[in-house]
């Protein structure tokens, strides 16, 4: 693997990592809002599933050994972030596959939980949506962000190779 996939896919793990670490409190207890779901929705969408998936795992596994998070929470989160690369891949990037994808993903989260639990899912759906709603108004201008700064990258690597 080249050295900047390697790099790329690092950073795009930290910033994950970070961002999931970092959550909006809601007014209702379990309504809370973790950053790091539009950020991950923009990641796939800019930078493609593959860096993607590899920069999730990569988030994970630093959860798991930083104790941040549990397999419980790993499942969970590979849950959304199947979901939504699964709806970028195949729907595309538009702005509206990617105002979809990660309220998707949530729901899909949500859903596996409480079939997992075994508890209703209309409850921990609702305590979603707002996040949901989070999620999809941020995930394009991220997106937009993150595609600009790949341009940019990409033209100062091509600047740099032609002196």
């Amino acid at each position: 693997m080249p050295i900047r996939f390697l790099t790329e896919t690092a950073l795009l793990g930290a910033l994950i990592t970070i961002t999931g670490a970092i959550k909006l409190p809601g007014l209702l207890p379990g309504t809370e809002f973790q950053l790091s779901a539009p950020l991950a929705v923009a990641i796939c969408a800019a930078f493609g599933f593959k860096k993607y998936i590899i920069a999730g795992i990569l988030s994970s596994a630093v959860g798991l050994l930083l104790g941040t998070q549990t397999l419980f929470n790993v499942y969970v989160a590979m849950i959304f972030r199947l979901v939504v690369g699964g709806v970028l891949s195949c729907g595309g990037t538009s702005w509206f596959m990617v105002l979809l994808a990660g309220p998707l993903g949530s729901a899909a989260a949500r859903l596996s939980l409480a079939l997992f639990l075994g508890q209703a899912a209309w409850p921990l759906l609702a305590a979603a949506l707002p996040g949901m709603a989070y999620t999809a108004i941020a995930a394009w201008p991220l997106t937009q962000l993150l595609r600009r700064v790949r341009s940019q990258c990409e033209r100062s690597v091509r600047h740099a190779f032609q002196r």
